[in-house]
């Protein structure tokens, strides 16, 4: 397969009806395929390195096509007006909340777009930026990160979640949990953080998902001794 009308064939003939019906639940749009993520591997792996390819399977706005367009794409290989363009361009909250963030944190533009994104007043851009700095912080190492911005976007998080809109909710409370995961020296305000949201509302629909508590994932790490333990990627 080398051309995007081929990949979109093979993504058609491996969508299940039960895949869509569960994506369905978790918002995704009803023109979607719904391929299994493991499938979706299967054919990234016959694409990998195609860089262009992969941006035109992103410009289809085709939800499967995006999804398996993050999986191949090199986010330092992009420009940030292409980055940004994606993060615009996401289909779905999950395309906007780990496909656009995993692609984006192997770019030396992941911050300025973070903290860009993190100001939009669209919600799906919003949970993009907030996804991408809770990215930066899990993968660089503590002393190549902005503490003093960090801190101040942990109390941007208490000060504004209650008026957030719900995705954006979510992705504020995840980049709590973020910060206490995986920043050594900022522990202490991210758990302060942590218990001064406790449980954060948010209608996750027709599923069995639900949001962390924050307090109770940051302890969970902490009893693992895995504070600090970076990532290597975030993608996933």
């Amino acid at each position: 397969m080398t051309t995007v009308p081929q990949i979109m064939t093979e993504l058609k003939k491996q969508g299940t009806a039960q895949t869509r019906k569960t994506f369905a639940r978790h918002g995704a749009p009803e023109d979607m395929f719904g391929v299994k993520v493991g499938d979706l591997k299967v054919i990234a792996k016959t694409i990998k390195g195609q860089q262009s390819l992969a941006c035109e399977l992103y410009q289809t706005g085709h939800a499967d096509a995006q999804y398996l367009a993050g999986m191949v794409a090199d986010g330092a290989q992009m420009t940030k007006k292409e980055l940004d363009q994606w993060a615009k361009q996401a289909s779905w909250h999950m395309v906007a909340e780990y496909t656009v963030p995993g692609v984006v944190t192997e770019s030396p533009h992941a911050r300025d777009l973070a903290v860009k994104w993190i100001k939009s007043k669209n919600s799906s851009t919003a949970s993009t930026g907030w996804c991408t700095y809770a990215g930066i912080v899990a993968m660089q190492p503590d002393d190549q990160l902005n503490l003093a911005e960090i801190k101040a976007l942990l109390n941007q998080v208490v000060a504004q979640i209650e008026d957030a809109s719900p995705r954006v909710r979510y992705t504020m409370n995840g980049f709590v949990i973020s910060v206490g995961c995986y920043v050594k020296p900022l522990v202490k305000q991210a758990k302060a953080a942590a218990r001064k949201l406790g449980v954060v509302d948010v209608d996750m629909g027709d599923t069995a998902c639900k949001v962390p508590l924050a307090t109770a994932y940051i302890e969970k790490v902490e009893g693992l001794g895995r504070v600090g333990k970076k990532r290597k990627t975030m993608k996933c």
